[in-house]
């Protein structure tokens, strides 16, 4: 369908919660001195106008980003994170957002590897601009799926795969589990963290029934919601499943989700969650 744009909801809280567990894993990984490829299936356009006219109509970086980027209490877990969005927005104007490919740009070593794909007919040219002078980065229009076959696995058998969907078909949360088995069999070691959306419960069950079903192992569970689950429309809670997340991850979630949610949803509905869909 290709309708999805994430222009309309960059900075909210999903993304909050989506880029702190993408930055955590990225640092965890620059503790070994050995390069690894960071492999993002559905880039969008990369950077995004807070003043545009799509997240102006929804204004709802206001109630995401907005409410931490310029506290003075943010914990340590946030650092890296929050590091990427100010370098994007110079002084206390929050401009722009960056997306999860700008993101991993940032942190990122020089000899670390990006491999980015996006289908979107305007977003990827926006997303190739974007990377047009950065070596470390292939830019692809492709199938984000698909490179869980032909990308896997990497040469220096490190690797990072962020899974995030606009879930505008149903069957896209079956092709995610689909996708992470494709990739699992090429490379069993790497790290996956695939982005969810709660709209319907019954739907995120059913996907993390499929996730126990392949056999995979050391499957992890992080979910923040702002209000309570609902057969309304609308996005309640989002949420990141992360296969062989590094061994600090599960502690530090722990540690810097309940401010989150404080700081996130003030009126203290909702909820955050930390817990193992397969352990060890």
């Amino acid at each position: 369908m290709l309708s999805y744009r994430h222009s309309f909801h960059a900075g909210n809280h999903a993304d909050v919660l989506k880029h702190t567990v993408q930055s955590l894993i990225i640092e965890s990984l620059k503790e070994k001195d050995k390069p690894f490829l960071y492999l993002d299936t559905h880039s969008g356009a990369g950077r995004y106008q807070l003043s545009g006219e799509h997240a102006e109509k929804t204004g709802e970086y206001l109630e995401g980003i907005a409410r931490i980027w310029q506290r003075d209490d943010v914990p340590a877990e946030l650092e890296a994170y929050l590091s990427a969005v100010k370098h994007f927005n110079r002084g206390e104007q929050l401009r722009y957002y960056p997306g999860s490919p700008l993101i991993a740009r940032q942190l990122l070593r020089d000899f670390d590897k990006i491999h980015l794909t996006e289908l979107h007919p305007t977003d990827f040219p926006l997303l190739r601009n974007e990377f047009a002078k950065d070596e470390r980065a292939k830019v692809m229009k492709a199938d984000g799926y698909q490179q869980l076959k032909s990308q896997l696995p990497p040469l220096s058998r490190r690797g990072f795969v962020l899974i995030d969907p606009p879930y505008e078909m149903k069957t896209d949360y079956q092709d995610v589990v689909k996708g992470i088995q494709e990739g699992y069999k090429r490379f069993a070691t790497g790290v996956y963290a695939l982005w969810y959306p709660v709209v319907l419960r019954q739907q995120i069950k059913r996907m993390t029934r499929d996730l126990q079903d392949t056999g995979i192992r050391r499957i992890l569970q992080i979910e923040l919601a702002v209000r309570p689950d609902s057969d309304q429309r609308g996005m309640t809670a989002s949420g990141m499943i992360v296969i062989n997340p590094p061994w600090k991850l599960e502690q530090q979630m722990r540690d810097v989700l309940p401010w989150l949610h404080k700081v996130l949803v003030p009126e203290g509905t909702g909820h955050a969650k930390v817990e193992w869909i397969v352990p060890e």
